[in-house]
C-alpha cells in the first residue's frame, strides 16, 4: 500500500494477519477501521507500521486482544486510509503491527502442528521472499534468514540455522503465514501460489510416475516404489538381455525423476 493510498477491500480468516504484517513492515501510517458483520466498526490509527495505544501494559494488551478476535472472523470490511496522521487521545505509546503478526501465528503452533509442518515441508526447497523477509530480533533469526537465502530443504537448514528444532518450525510457520516463504518441489504449487514460472522438469518427472500436481511426498514416494517393483532388472532374472536392458533405462528414467521431486 502506498503512503497515501485508501483501501477498501473485505477480509477473511487470515487475510487480517497478512495485512497487519505487511503494514507494519511498510512502515504505513493511517486509519485502518475494520467491521465485522452485524457489529460496530474498530478504528485503529497506525504511525510508522505501529498501531497507537494509551498509557500503560493494559492498553496494549486490550488492543492485541482486539486484533487477536479480529483476525479469527470472517468477512470484515476493511477501510485504510494512508497518510493520515491524527493521534487518538491519549495515545501515547504503540504495537508493531509486524511484531504482532510474527507473535500471534508463532503462538499457534503447537505439538501436533509441528509435526504436521514437517511433514509438509519435508523434501521441499525453502527459500526467503526477501521483500517479505523480516527484521531479524536476535543471532538466531539472523542465521535462519542466511540459510535461506537460497532454497534448501529443511533437513538442510537446521543445522545452517543452529537453533532449537521448535523455534525454527514456528519461524517457518510464521514466515508461511505471511508469505513470504517460496517453496519449490512437489507441492509448491498449492502451497504457493504466487509461483509465476512452473518447472518444467517437475512437470515431466510427475507425468513420468503417473501423479497429478497436487500429489504430496508420500504419494510421490509410494509411485516410485511401485514403479521401482515391476522395473528394476534384479527382480526380474528371467528377461532375455534385450529386455534388461529396456528395464535397466526406464528403471533410470524412474528414478532421476523421483531425485527430481525431492
Amino acid at each position: 500500500m502506498r503512503e497515501s493510498e485508501t483501501v477498501r477491500r473485505t477480509l477473511k480468516r487470515g487475510d487480517l494477519v497478512r495485512l497487519a504484517y505487511r503494514l507494519g513492515r511498510q512502515g504505513a501510517s493511517g486509519v485502518l477501521t475494520i467491521t465485522p458483520r452485524g457489529n460496530r466498526a474498530e478504528v485503529f490509527v497506525l504511525r510508522r507500521g505501529h498501531a497507537m495505544v494509551g498509557d500503560g501494559e493494559l492498553a496494549k494488551k486490550q488492543l492485541v486482544s482486539r486484533f487477536v478476535r479480529l483476525a479469527g472472523q470472517d468477512d470484515l470490511a476493511l477501510l485504510f486510509e494512508g497518510g493520515v496522521t491524527a493521534y487518538p487521545p491519549g495515545a501515547t505509546h504503540q504495537v508493531s503491527l509486524a511484531g504482532w503478526a510474527r507473535a500471534h501465528l508463532e503462538q499457534q503452533l503447537d505439538g501436533t502442528l509441528a509435526e504436521a509442518l514437517v511433514r509438509q515441508l519435508a523434501g521441499i526447497r525453502l527459500s526467503l521472499r526477501t521483500e517479505l523477509a523480516p527484521e531479524p530480533v536476535d543471532e538466531a533469526d539472523r542465521r535462519m534468514l542466511a540459510a535461506m537465502l537460497q532454497p534448501r530443504r529443511l533437513d538442510q537448514i537446521w543445522p545452517l540455522a543452529r537453533t532449537p528444532r521448535f523455534r525454527l518450525l514456528a519461524f517457518l510457520h510464521f514466515l508461511r503465514g505471511v508469505e513470504a516463504l517460496e517453496v519449490e518441489g512437489v507441492v509448491a504449487e498449492r502451497s504457493a501460489p504466487h509461483r509465476r514460472h512452473p518447472d518444467p522438469r517437475r512437470a515431466a518427472a510427475l507425468r513420468l510416475l503417473g501423479i497429478d500436481e497436487q500429489a504430496d511426498l508420500d504419494v510421490v514416494k509410494r509411485a516410485y516404489r511401485r514403479l521401482a517393483r515391476s522395473l528394476h532388472p534384479d527382480l526380474q532374472p528371467g528377461v532375455d538381455g534385450e529386455r534388461r536392458r529396456n528395464l535397466e533405462r526406464r528403471f533410470a528414467e524412474v528414478t532421476a525423476a523421483y531425485e527430481t521431486l525431492l
